[in-house]
């Protein structure tokens, strides 16, 4: 049961990137991941989202061992396995080539924390890796594109930057379920578009203040967080 239930939010997951426009074809995955029996569901490769059903969702433990289904997994499974071992804390991974999030990553910046829409969700800019090297390239490719990210979020925490542009190619984002991975790529891409409309209006405009920055981050994400009701009555 708890794997069907992986499999149903997964493919929810995969669902709602689509409806919010983030994804073209066959472009974009998500998955989700049980920690308590180590498996990760994941859309299979090059399926159409409006053919996806939850039983076609491939079922790999953490090292990539298929555990259940007939489809080929993602062909970013390697790169979704890196950031699960690496950040222990989520249980959902979330990629897209969103339009404007992957112009960030094109022109190789980082998107700056402009306002507080973004300061809601990160506390600080959206980082950005370096660019992979050659033989990182010609080698395990999507192995390689997770460790860009682990080596680039090093100094940082997960929690607090849930999502990185991987130079060239796109964002990826992660939560503690793959709902929550994909509630981040939509922001993330809304965030993006934002942070491009400001500075076309005023190239020089300043980052948010550390202190509003923070303070928005906090009442949603700190140990005080007021923002929302309180389900627990």
């Amino acid at each position: 049961m708890r794997l069907k239930a992986l499999r149903e939010e997964v493919l929810e997951a995969n669902l709602e990137v689509v409806r919010r426009g983030l994804v073209l074809y066959t472009f974009g995955n998500a998955s989700g991941m049980d920690r308590q029996s180590g498996v990760v569901a994941i859309k299979p490769s090059g399926v159409a989202y409006d053919q996806l059903r939850a039983a076609d969702l491939v079922l790999v433990d953490l090292e990539g061992r298929v555990v259940e289904g007939v489809l080929r997994p993602s062909s970013d499974l390697a790169t979704h396995l890196v950031l699960y071992r690496s950040f222990p804390g989520i249980g959902g991974v979330a990629h897209t080539h969103s339009r404007f999030a992957t112009a960030w990553a094109q022109a190789r910046r980082e998107i700056p924390c402009l306002g507080t829409t973004h300061a809601d969700y990160f506390r600080g800019p959206i980082p950005i890796t370096e660019p992979l090297a050659a033989d990182e390239i010609s080698g395990s490719y999507e192995e390689n594109t997770g460790l860009a990210i682990v080596r680039r979020l090093r100094d940082l925490d997960p929690a607090q930057i849930p999502g990185a542009l991987v130079a060239g190619h796109g964002p990826f984002c992660w939560g503690p379920t793959a709902a929550g991975a994909a509630h981040l790529a939509v922001l993330v891409e809304e965030i993006a578009a934002l942070a491009h409309l400001t500075i076309s209006l005023n190239p020089g405009a300043p980052d948010l203040s550390e202190a509003q920055r923070d303070q928005h981050f906090d009442r949603k994400h700190g140990s005080g967080a007021y923002y929302g009701q309180n389900t627990q009555r």
